[in-house]
């Protein structure tokens, strides 16, 4: 470690040492560093002289620190940090219309033949799939008549229970009879809208946002009032607040945690400016929290259910993008509109499936879901850093995106010009499916964006991800 000829301070050379093992290869983006003990140790030096080292080098964007997991070699990447200028324009209600190319989106998720760069769900190759099968068949045996009975609302007593055990971690105690299982997140959702709004309501919902729940929106015969947001801070309240002083507003859509598509997580402050914001309005907040347990970081970040103090959250999530999308089992937390949404249920559908409620139920209760969380997260950690490392050194120069610290969702922004719906359709030549970033939007936004999904990473992925950018960069403006 000592060499006289170098007169620069231990730890800018502990850095240096640090950045040529990532030039020269043994680091690779997503790699986790040794940790500050571990260096210390290593080049007999002491915690403060590796602590000013990595400091430096997050400062230099060579390492990132992910809280309580340690240090990873981070991608080279101009990142997002505001909105994009199309989102900035002042928004008006739009009446939400089916989109065909939405349709098309869908139908390319369950495409075999399609490289999946564009679809946010989770691949099989990464669930307890063997686990949960074993517990399905030994559940349905052993509960026999229940597993093939109706599990009337609010559901499964024993499931209900396990969500209200964990809904602790999200910062928040709600008692198991206040847990209604739904089908899905989005069930969850539309009987939220459907106990909030009538047909001709006005929603606010941030941009870009998740274009299922636009369509939802349309299907309902209600309006979308688009409020900006950013990957660092979430929906504007700022936009938000005025946004309500000229509009008669009857619910605020959002998804604070790992946003789709941004992928932004809105600090916890500003959490609890918008549950403020809303309850002095009387408005209730329909909060999706289906990637929080996604994190990167060694904690789950708070939801803003947290922060209601009037009952006018309503809490919507589900394993489908942490264990089971096909068993379609999820929740809302209603709080005073909880009757409602017991009643709209019964309506729609009348009751869950009962075995997947059953087998989600046993798999929380013996303690697998944590030892799963751990290991899927640091898969998606690493994920997200490759892919978007590929995107940086592929795209077209002036290529931006986000830098997410959950799920796996990157929200790319090419340079201005760049259509994204005909890169939508030059990939689907090449058997690569993508998502455009027009459909994020009622009103004509985020034509050079695109939202990539990295819930796989191999040698696949990672050539489609360059014919992509090849793609991309044939179709980008001539500067």
């Amino acid at each position: 470690m000592e060499n006289l000829a170098d007169a620069r301070p231990l730890y800018e050379r502990v850095g240096g040492e640090i950045a040529a093992l990532i030039e020269g290869g043994t680091y690779r983006v997503g790699d986790r560093l040794p940790s500050v003990r571990q260096l210390s140790s290593k080049m007999n030096v002491s915690i403060n002289t590796v602590l000013q080292a990595y400091a430096v080098l997050e400062d230099r964007r060579v390492i990132q620190a992910r809280p309580q997991s340690g240090y990873y070699v981070a991608p080279r990447v101009p990142e997002i940090t505001a909105a994009p200028l199309t989102a900035q324009k002042p928004s008006v209600p739009v009446a939400a219309t089916y989109s065909e190319l939405c349709q098309q989106v869908i139908r390319n998720m369950a495409n075999r033949e399609l490289l999946p760069l564009g679809s946010a769900v989770p691949h099989p190759s990464h669930l307890p799939v063997e686990k949960l099968n074993r517990i399905m068949s030994q559940v349905t045996r052993r509960f026999g008549a229940q597993s093939v009975s109706y599990m009337m609302p609010p559901g499964s007593e024993r499931l209900r229970t396990q969500i209200a055990q964990r809904s602790i971690l999200a910062g928040f105690s709600v008692r198991p009879d206040q847990v209604l299982i739904t089908s899905g997140c989005v069930e969850a959702v539309q009987l939220a809208l459907r106990a909030t709004c009538r047909p001709g309501d006005t929603i606010a919902v941030e941009s870009p946002f998740y274009f299922n729940f636009l369509q939802l929106i349309a299907d309902m015969g209600l309006k979308a009032l688009e409020i900006p947001a950013t990957p660092r801070e979430g929906i504007s309240i700022e936009a938000l607040e005025y946004a309500l002083e000229h509009n008669r507003v009857s619910a605020c859509l959002v998804i604070p945690n790992f946003s789709n598509p941004l992928g932004g997580l809105m600090p916890e402050a500003r959490k609890r400016e918008l549950v403020q914001l809303l309850a002095r309005h009387e408005i209730p907040l329909i909060e999706d929290d289906i990637y929080g347990d996604l994190t990167f970081g060694a904690e789950r970040p708070l939801a803003a259910k947290a922060f209601d103090r009037q009952g006018l959250v309503i809490y919507c999530s589900s394993f489908s993008k942490t264990l089971a999308p096909g068993y379609r089992v999820g929740w809302a937390i209603g709080g005073r509109y909880q009757g409602e949404m017991e009643r709209l249920k019964m309506m729609a559908n009348l009751a869950t499936s009962s075995p997947p409620q059953l087998a989600l139920a046993e798999f929380l209760a013996t303690g697998g879901y944590d030892h799963h969380l751990r290991a899927i997260r640091r898969i998606y950690a690493r994920n997200i850093s490759l892919m978007a490392d590929a995107v940086a050194r592929h795209f077209p120069a002036g290529t931006r995106m986000t830098q997410p610290a959950g799920s796996f969702m990157l929200w790319v922004e090419m340079p201005e010009g760049t259509d994204s719906v005909r890169l939508f359709q030059r990939a689907l030549e090449h058997g690569i499916g993508i998502t455009p970033g027009s459909i994020f939007s009622l009103s004509d936004k985020y034509q050079n964006c695109i939202r990539l999904c990295s819930a796989l990473w191999d040698e696949r992925i990672e050539r489609g991800v360059e014919t992509l950018g090849r793609l991309a960069r044939e179709l980008a403006p001539t500067p």
